[in-house]
């Protein structure tokens, strides 16, 4: 089905409740496994039935976010999800606690026991007010930087329309550019102090309720980590400045000769070549053409799943005004159908967005007839493996999206992956302080910012440009407000991406077989699983990033770019 054909209904609530009670009362009284299972299946089409409404009234809500229509239905599943998530929760007890569990398991696997164990732990009724307001702080967070109308160049553009001229050949138009972003951030810098500092409080507060030390830990649980621990992340972060950061500072010097200036400044980060950053041929339509040609031919089942995705216009592509800023992948369950959101500026980003968010796509669509969704959904880091390993699958297309500049896209492509992994570090460990320290002054958390990024950039040069010299610059990035933790999900999912672009520059075909498996498996192994069925390192062994990054630099000494 089209994406315009999907009615949206506001689902009834009380008949939800209802049906969870009745279900979590049968459950325990089952004669079998089978009987067990039936509910189980029950519970399955409710919540699908659920995320498919929420999920339309969110992808709308993105389109337009001044839609006060959907505005009002996104702020109706701020208030109702937490409530459905407690009887939800009762019932995933009911079936932790099942006396038929070692033959459920046998069904159902027993990861899919661990993940139960894991999600009850992080709720309790008793939260339920802080969950809401949380919702709300995060989307009165996304309106705000959606609101954003910057005056440049004759033209009104928003957060994501000026990336163009962030990575204007000239150096005064980016300054400018830059100049104006800060200036919309400082002009909202107090609101968006408050929101963050209300938002730490209220995630510490549902902490302390639900039995931990702090935030950390629940943040893990709520991402459904089932394999790895926070001080597992430290000693990844650990190789990152003692193997990483050292090689970045190299890639920067190489830059800066390369467009010609002394040094890279925060204006300089957005451009790597003297002739400008590879830019794709032709707009919107050209670029999809291109990418159901790439691929048809990389395999038949991405060429069935791209053209279900055009025949059903599963995309919203194209920046326009009042639309929320960034991109992502969701999925309809009930249409078997993912959808991809995006906003388009003309830049090397919209072909990521065609093989990033369509990895997360491919994978959705691979998945789609699993009956369990708890089997068929990942954790975050291995979701963005998906995504990330597409992107550098796809490089032997290159051609068809930058023609001429396809071997320079190829290098900007590897040091981007290179440069963005200490700076998603950066975000983490962040995290990590804010969260252990949650009485922080908005003022302390702008220093604590700064400090860290000495540690993990240390080449950067605020050029004593506002709001980022003094520390705002974490103000910018959605995860930090709405996402708390995910984002070293990409740093782990980019060195593990890395991984399966070195087994393809031995044996492409080889290697895409294995990312297959990769992505089949869906939700039914641990991260940590999927790397060893994989024959990959693991991010958390020392040594796997120097080796990684030591292929990586060798590869760019060979198609070094002038």
């Amino acid at each position: 089905m089209k994406f315009s054909q999907m009615e949206y209904q506001r689902p009834n609530v009380d008949e939800m409740i209802e049906q969870y009670k009745q279900i979590t009362e049968r459950f325990p009284n089952c004669k079998n496994a089978k009987e067990q299972m039936k509910c189980i299946l029950e519970h399955e089409s409710t919540m699908k039935a659920y995320q498919t409404m929420s999920t339309l009234a969110y992808i709308h809500n993105s389109i337009n976010t001044a839609d006060e229509f959907y505005a009002q239905e996104k702020a109706f599943y701020n208030e109702k999800s937490p409530v459905i998530q407690e009887y939800e929760q009762a019932f995933l007890q009911v079936v932790y606690d099942s006396r038929f569990k070692k033959e459920l398991e046998k069904e159902l696997g027993t990861l899919f026991f661990e993940n139960i164990k894991v999600a009850l732990r992080s709720f309790s009724p008793e939260i339920i007010p802080l969950l809401q307001q949380e919702n709300e702080l995060t989307t009165e967070y996304q309106k705000l930087l959606a609101s954003a109308k910057i005056e440049f160049d004759g033209k009104e553009l928003n957060l994501s329309t000026i990336t163009t001229y962030l990575q204007d050949l000239d150096r005064t138009v980016r300054k400018e550019a830059w100049k104006k972003c800060a200036a919309f951030f400082e002009e909202h810098a107090q609101k968006l102090d408050e929101i963050y500092d209300q938002l730490v409080k209220n995630r510490d507060e549902q902490a302390r309720k639900l039995g931990y030390a702090n935030y950390v830990q629940l943040g893990y649980d709520r991402l459904g980590r089932n394999c790895y621990r926070a001080s597992d992340v430290k000693v990844f972060r650990d190789q990152i400045i003692r193997d990483l950061v050292p090689v970045t500072v190299t890639i920067r010097k190489m830059q800066a000769q390369r467009i010609g200036v002394d040094e890279v400044k925060l204006h300089d980060t957005g451009v790597s070549f003297t002739d400008g950053n590879p830019k794709p041929d032709g707009g919107t339509q050209e670029l999809v053409s291109a990418a159901q040609k790439m691929y048809d031919e990389m395999s038949p089942k991405t060429s069935e799943f791209f053209t279900f995705m055009r025949e059903n216009e599963l995309f919203d592509l194209e920046s326009k005004q009042n639309k929320a800023g960034g991109g992502y992948c969701t999925e309809l369950p009930d249409y078997q159908s993912p959808f991809i959101f995006s906003n388009f500026n003309g830049t090397s980003g919209d072909v990521d967005v065609l093989t990033h968010e369509a990895g997360h796509a491919f994978a959705a669509y691979q998945a789609r007839n699993m009956e369990i969704r708890e089997n068929a959904s990942t954790t975050m880091e291995t979701a963005e493996v998906h995504s990330m390993t597409m992107e550098l699958m796809a490089r032997p297309w290159a051609e068809l999206f930058f023609g001429n500049d396809a071997e320079k896209f190829r290098v900007f492509q590897l040091e981007s992956a290179l440069n963005f992994i200490p700076y998603g570090c950066l975000v983490d460990e962040f995290q990590h302080e804010v969260y252990e320290n949650p009485r922080l002054t908005p003022q302390e958390r702008k220093k604590l910012w700064l400090k860290l990024e000495k540690k993990y950039r240390p080449w950067l040069d605020f050029d004593n440009l506002p709001f980022f010299k003094d520390g705002g610059g974490f103000q910018k990035q959605h995860h930090i407000y709405c996402y708390p933790f995910y984002y070293i999900d990409y740093c782990l999912a980019q060195t593990v991406a890395l991984e399966f672009w070195s087994k393809s520059n031995q044996d492409w075909k080889k290697a895409f077989d294995e990312y297959l498996a990769f992505v089949s498996a869906a939700g039914t192994k641990s991260f940590v699983q999927l790397i060893k069925d994989s024959e990959l390192d693991s991010p958390f062994e020392d040594g796997c990033v120097k080796e990684l990054s030591t292929e990586v630099v060798q590869w760019m000494e060979r198609h070094r770019i002038k």
